[in-house]
């Protein structure tokens, strides 16, 4: 079988449990050949599939995400090492950093928050977009912050990169130009599939609306926000509404951005004037 022909079958396995079954494939089999996918795609008229493809077309199969089986996720301009210890980026996400792209565009924050840190993602994007920047990830897992000590020192931005054990924003002084922040937000009745089934529960779940980290998190936000700085927060599609409320609660004003997909995503919370 040609490398071509073992995507083409992989592809049509994968697509009875994946949305995204073509890039799957194509992900574990550069993986497999340890080429980064650009260089599979161009030689792979040239190359036979290894024979250790098989086995992780089977792992995904299982459920196992792409994530976990190749160890790196991409995420805005950087590669981040993940495990089941943290959750895995999501393009959703780098909505918070398009909205502080945007909010920074004639300037640039000197100093960033991300609360909830996980494997680093939000804190090490924007480190990499902005490289005057210095910034802090709090986390309450140690799990979590190893692998995110780990990616700064990966991608060469462990000096200007701390990270703490926390909750959240306890013990935490500000303040900053730049909070990150994407707590849990799924409350736990709702129904789930797919990859984020094998993220870790607490950085999923909070409580039975959803809303139970927010509601730590925003009266917090006043004294940590720096005049002229924001705080760029994820939600869920549906809590545009009822977490603008907890925010504004707190003398704040609130914007909203969608994703790619249409979906409220990010809630963009400064200072009132």
């Amino acid at each position: 079988m040609t490398l071509p022909d073992a995507l083409r079958a992989a592809t049509v396995a994968l697509a009875v449990s994946s949305d995204t079954a073509r890039l799957d494939a194509e992900l574990l089999m550069a993986h497999a050949l340890g080429l980064s996918r650009g260089d599979m795609l161009l030689r792979q008229r040239d190359l036979d599939p290894p024979a250790t493809f098989a086995a992780l077309v089977e792992r995904r199969l299982s459920g196992e995400p792409v994530a976990h089986i190749v160890g790196t996720r991409d995420f805005w301009t950087i590669s981040l090492r993940v495990t089941p210890d943290t959750l895995i980026p999501r393009p959703d996400s780098e909505t918070l950093i398009e909205a502080a792209v945007d909010h920074f565009r004639d300037r640039a924050p000197a100093t960033i928050l991300d609360l909830g840190t996980g494997s680093g993602a939000l804190l090490l994007a924007a480190l990499s977009e902005w490289p005057q920047a210095r910034g802090l990830g709090v986390d309450a897992s140690p799990a979590a912050l190893a692998v995110a000590q780990d990616n700064a020192a990966q991608l060469g931005l462990a000096a200007r990169a701390d990270f703490r054990p926390g909750d959240w924003a306890d013990g935490v002084d500000g303040p900053f130009d730049l909070l990150l922040i994407n707590p849990p937000y799924i409350g736990t009745d709702e129904p789930l599939s797919g990859d984020v089934l094998r993220d870790p529960p607490s950085a999923l779940f909070a409580g039975a609306d959803g809303l139970t980290d927010y509601r730590r998190i925003a009266p917090d936000l006043p004294r940590l926000i720096a005049p002229g700085g924001i705080a760029a927060i994820e939600i869920g599609y549906a809590q545009a509404d009822s977490v603008s409320a907890l925010l504004v609660a707190q003398g704040l004003a609130v914007s909203v951005r969608r994703d790619l997909a249409g979906h409220d995503r990010c809630l963009i919370a400064t200072h009132s004037r």
